[in-house]
């Protein structure tokens, strides 16, 4: 689903020359400038629906385990360090600190089989009731890709305004692969290491090898995980400007106007659509704000 524009019929407040993709037109709102989040007033727990319940107790669920994991194996990896001994201390011991990592590996590893059990069932499902849009999907796209080089010239001060980006942009399908991939050599690794003798049933070459890289595996991918999420995507998801000091998608599964708008502009036009009081709302809004609404509509 796209908006038709028509050059011929823009009106508003300003008078300069626009990019010719300035205003996006919505029948029954009217024109929506490209930078109209800047003018919207929005909740900071949200305004529009983006996870459901599922996906919130996913990501709550991966995110205390992951935190509990990190907390955990780190120190008995590096025990010999001098500030590991403390850390274990709090967990109570070498042994409270084995169980506590154990049991929240067998949570994560839960929490993972629901997520696909999830998104599995939930594609099914719109497949049968011909909803399914891979365009809303984390799939990669070739969009992507141009979004991505769009995006990098906006921040050079090239483009003047960013691209109209899917539900998901190409930075979420980024953390999201990531998070597959380290999930799978994580869970792979750790099975490895707390079963040891099924591991000799499936590599009879040699025993030690295996163990030995699944040791490293296991190590070094939760410090990357934890490098990750703690300097790209804390900060590309919570710190960033408007955002700040946190991003309560991940509790309420709600999104502000205002990210959507930015972020995921081709979401907010099917919200539009799919949402009779949202459409009343920016109606409302681009008459305020003196964009008067033209003959058209969604195509």
């Amino acid at each position: 689903m796209t908006a038709s524009i028509d050059e011929t019929t823009r009106r508003g407040p300003m008078t300069e020359t626009l990019p010719e993709d300035y205003f996006t037109y919505v029948a029954g709102v009217g024109n929506i400038p490209r930078d109209i989040y800047k003018y919207v007033k929005s909740n900071p727990y949200g305004d529009l629906p983006r996870y459901s319940a599922h996906i919130v107790l996913q990501h709550i669920l991966i995110f205390t385990t992951f935190i509990t994991l990190a907390s955990t194996g780190i120190p008995l990896h590096y025990a010999n360090l001098f500030w590991a001994p403390y850390v274990i201390s709090i967990f109570g011991g070498i042994d409270n600190a084995q169980l506590i990592h154990r049991s929240a590996a067998f949570v994560m590893i839960g929490a993972c089989v629901y997520h696909v059990l999830t998104i599995v069932g939930s594609t099914v499902y719109r497949i049968i009731k011909k909803k399914f849009d891979i365009r809303r999907t984390q799939v990669p796209l070739p969009k992507d890709l141009f979004d991505l080089i769009h995006d990098v010239k906006y921040f050079l001060g090239i483009e003047p305004f960013r691209p109209k980006m899917e539900k998901f942009m190409y930075k979420q399908k980024l953390h999201y692969l990531a998070i597959l991939w380290g999930s799978f050599v994580l869970i792979f690794a750790g099975t490895a290491l707390l079963y040891p003798e099924k591991i000799v049933l499936l590599w009879p070459f040699d025993p030690s090898f295996i163990q030995d890289l699944a040791r490293i595996m296991h190590a070094d991918e939760a410090i990357l995980a934890l490098i990750v999420i703690a300097f790209w995507h804390l900060s590309n998801v919570h710190i960033v400007p408007g955002r700040y000091p946190a991003q309560w998608t991940v509790f309420t599964g709600r999104i502000t106007r205002e990210h959507q708008i930015e972020e995921h502009f081709l979401e907010y036009l099917r919200n539009l659509e799919e949402i009779p009081e949202e459409r009343e709302y920016m109606r409302l809004l681009l008459s305020e704000l003196g964009y008067a609404e033209k003959k058209g509509g969604l195509e």
